[in-house]
């Protein structure tokens, strides 16, 4: 095998990276350090909110069951820079509407574009650096969702003082678009070759006595990081007295948080072994969710803040080592059912969150339910078997 450049590598990730940024940092989680300045724009109610963020995350359901039947490559050249490039406008066109009922559509398009993505993309690049032998720089893609992140920090508080209502949109779409050009076109680059034992020997099944506790514990992990993801900023609005820092700070530690973690994440895959390194992650997350109820105020939001956003984005990555371990043969597909039930299992939190409200309840008492989910997460991933590969 003739040795890959460094230039190459790069340019791989950084494929999947933009990616990341224009479909998760831009296109889905702008709108949670956005939805305060809506509410107090008079375009949403909290509930409001939280019944958009569900639509989303319907929508990233069926894009994830959606890459599931495009995995084939011949399929996914078209569809992911399709994909790719459809998430941008859509973020462009809610920058145009304030009809409540047009953003249900347009943030449901929104989700099953960026889960046709968010699979498509990472496992791309993850078959590409498979293929070089450099499968443990695949973390490294998700400094793109850090990135992303820091990015829907500064275009929803930077410019909140000139824009109000659906124009609140604008900055994330301005950059969304020329860096979907950007991705669509290094994916094209990537070349990825049919693995030689796919000819030889038929699909294995995707849950076996292997890999079943390691879905179940993502389904937990699904459910368990999306509250602190979704309504942050809201709860420290909640929490926290006019003119604290945090309320438009609080973000963006979270973002912070992810973007530093993701080399240390990825390091102590390769160091402890991806399981247990997911194990330490669990633990963590788990606290960060219950942070504000153990301790509410500052001291509760700003832990939450760094512990969720410093945790989630390895968890996602860490699994889908540790699946590719368990079945190398599956690829694309086996990305698409992970990320089709960490979808799935979304679509509770925002959903019981409005229900709670409703009955008089607050938004911090409402993390007590990712807290569980992580706990779930947590326990259900002591059982996924150790690999070969991390036997010490």
């Amino acid at each position: 095998m003739t040795a890959v450049q460094p230039r190459h590598i790069f340019l791989a990730l950084l494929a999947g990276a933009s990616a990341l940024v224009v479909v998760h940092g831009l296109g889905r989680f702008a709108f949670t350090p956005l939805l305060p300045h809506l509410i107090d724009d008079g375009l949403l109610s909290l509930e409001q909110g939280a019944r958009l963020a569900s639509w989303n995350y319907i929508g990233y359901l069926l894009g994830a069951l959606l890459a599931l039947a495009l995995h084939a490559p011949q399929r996914m050249r078209i569809a992911l820079p399709l994909a790719l490039l459809l998430n941008a406008l859509l973020t462009l066109a809610q920058g145009l509407t304030e009809d409540y009922q047009s953003l249900l559509l347009l943030r449901l398009a929104n989700g099953i574009s960026n889960g046709v993505v968010f699979v498509q993309a990472p496992a791309l690049v993850l078959e590409w650096l498979a293929q070089q032998q450099r499968t443990r720089l695949s973390g490294l893609i998700y400094l793109g969702l850090g990135g992303g992140l820091l990015l829907s920090s500064g275009v929803a508080d930077w410019p909140a003082h000139w824009l109000s209502g659906a124009q609140r949109w604008w900055p994330a779409a301005t950059l969304a678009l020329p860096i979907a050009l950007l991705s669509a076109y290094l994916l094209g680059q990537l070349k990825v070759q049919p693995h030689a034992s796919t000819t030889r020997q038929p699909t294995s099944r995707l849950f076996d006595r292997a890999s079943t506790p390691l879905f179940l514990a993502y389904a937990g992990a699904g459910l368990g990081y999306i509250l602190p993801m979704t309504f942050l900023p809201a709860l420290a609005r909640e929490q926290l007295p006019a003119g604290d820092p945090l309320l438009s700070g609080a973000w963006r530690w979270t973002a912070l948080a992810s973007l530093a973690s993701i080399a240390l994440w990825n390091y102590l895959g390769a160091r402890l072994g991806d399981r247990r390194a997911l194990l330490v992650n669990y633990a963590i997350q788990a606290l960060g969710a219950a942070a504000p109820l153990l301790w509410p105020g500052q001291f509760g939001v700003l832990l939450c803040a760094v512990l969720v956003g410093g945790s989630f984005i390895g968890s996602v990555f860490l699994t889908q080592r540790l699946a590719r371990n368990l079945h190398p043969h599956q690829g694309p597909r086996l990305s698409a059912a992970l990320i089709a039930l960490y979808g799935g299992s979304q679509l509770a939190g925002p959903w019981l969150a409005e229900q709670w409200l409703a009955q008089g309840g607050s938004l911090g008492q409402s993390f007590a339910l990712g807290a569980a989910a992580l706990i779930w997460a947590l326990a259900w991933s002591f059982a996924v078997p150790v690999h070969l590969s991390e036997r010490r």
